[in-house]
């Protein structure tokens, strides 16, 4: 059976257009993609492509020009105050008063949901978050980390069933994102959808079971993890040979070849045409012994680069 769509969107066009400047900038040009219930899912895309203007659209702080959105069965014209219930948007920016504490922050963003005291999980988020420590220090002497994560506690003050996370590891060392990416991890097995915008490749391959692409407004690819992966076609083997390699060897499957040492060649080759055994054939029968073999699949960001770069010569 299909999974519900934890959020739907069809046909979503988006054009900026300042008065007496023309037509304007179209920022959205008809997008059309569902976020399945229980997943996380990865919105990626180059700068400018329109990643923030779709999140922003979600959030109610930007109008569409056409086309539908749906949030858990909500329409955001229809029924925009279920619709905002039904999500929660950790944005990029920092954003929060620095005079109130931890605890105070997400009092007062429960309060503005109309979430009764009694109901209030402020403490019990902040040990979700791990700042159950901080919870009465001043928001302005967390740390960079540390705020991210109130972020993130403050977006789930409603109890919402859809949590977009815009570009949360920005500019974080690299112990702190293994931490935000076990509590993104954390979020979704507790049934939570995720929505994570990243620029890190490793992150969204790690973490995202399914992957949309948007770039210069268009959807270009909208497919499970593991099969967008699948798609990039090279691979590379790095042979270490006996003696110094004065050439490369010539195959039809062999896309390039690079001399990386005297006696290193970096050799990437169509998996769909050829395989490893055939081109350490084709190094043997150049008269080079062969010392060590390693190799490397492509990844996210070989298909990442691959999309993006046909939809511009597209364009």
């Amino acid at each position: 059976m299909e999974q519900p769509a934890a959020i739907r969107i069809h046909d979503l066009v988006k054009r900026y257009a300042p008065a007496g400047q023309g037509e304007g900038k179209l920022a959205l040009k008809g997008v059309s993609f569902d976020v399945p219930q229980g997943e996380i899912f990865g919105l990626l895309g180059p700068n400018g492509a329109g990643k923030s203007t779709l999140i922003n659209i979600l959030a109610g702080l930007v109008m569409k020009t056409s086309g539908t959105a749906e949030i858990w069965g909500f329409d955001i014209d229809k029924d925009p105050r279920n619709a905002k219930r039904a999500i929660g948007i950790v944005p990029q920016e920092i954003v929060f008063d620095p005079f109130f504490t931890p605890v105070e922050v997400l009092d007062i963003q429960a309060g503005l949901y109309g979430v009764p005291k009694a109901a209030r999980r402020s403490l019990e988020l902040l040990g979700q978050v791990h700042l159950s420590d901080k919870a009465n220090a001043y928001s302005r002497t967390l740390s960079g980390g540390m705020k991210r994560r109130l972020l993130i506690a403050k977006a789930l003050v409603h109890q919402p069933p859809v949590i977009v996370l815009d570009e949360p590891t920005a500019g974080v060392d690299v112990e702190l994102r293994r931490q935000l990416w076990e509590l993104v991890s954390d979020l979704n097995a507790q049934g939570v959808t995720v929505v994570l915008t990243t620029h890190y490749l490793e992150e969204a391959e790690e973490l995202c079971d399914r992957i949309a692409i948007i770039n210069h407004g268009e959807l270009i690819a909208n497919k499970p993890t593991r099969e967008l992966v699948e798609m990039a076609r090279e691979k590379v083997v790095v042979v270490t040979v006996d003696k110094p390699a004065a050439e490369c060897p010539a195959h039809p499957a062999i896309i390039k070849c690079e001399k990386t040492g005297d006696h290193t060649l970096e050799i990437t080759y169509d998996k769909d045409r050829s395989n490893a055994g055939e081109v350490l054939s084709l190094v043997q029968a150049m008269g080079f012994g062969i010392v060590d073999v390693s190799t490397r699949e492509a990844d996210l960001e070989d298909v990442f680069v691959t999309l993006t770069s046909s939809a511009a010569q597209a364009a």
